[in-house]
């Protein structure tokens, strides 16, 4: 006698449907990938500007104690 093995189906999980592909032109890869590299640019800028804000912070505390 052979051991049947239960038949149930998979459960999924309750995840969204995914977008249906779109072939995209090169023109059109071109041009994203820029896009994200000038929001790259514009966040590493921020990052850039508070490190700045903060460098200029500690000269002015090593004046102070240099002048001591």
């Amino acid at each position: 006698m052979a051991i049947q093995k239960p038949t149930s189906p998979k459960v999924t999980t309750a995840t969204p449907e995914r977008k249906p592909w779109k072939k995209k032109s090169p023109v059109e890869v071109v041009l994203e990938q820029a896009d994200k590299l000038k929001a790259e640019i514009a966040e590493m800028d921020e990052v850039l500007k508070k490190k700045r804000r903060q460098l200029q912070k500690f000269e002015e505390a090593r004046k102070l104690f240099e002048s001591e």
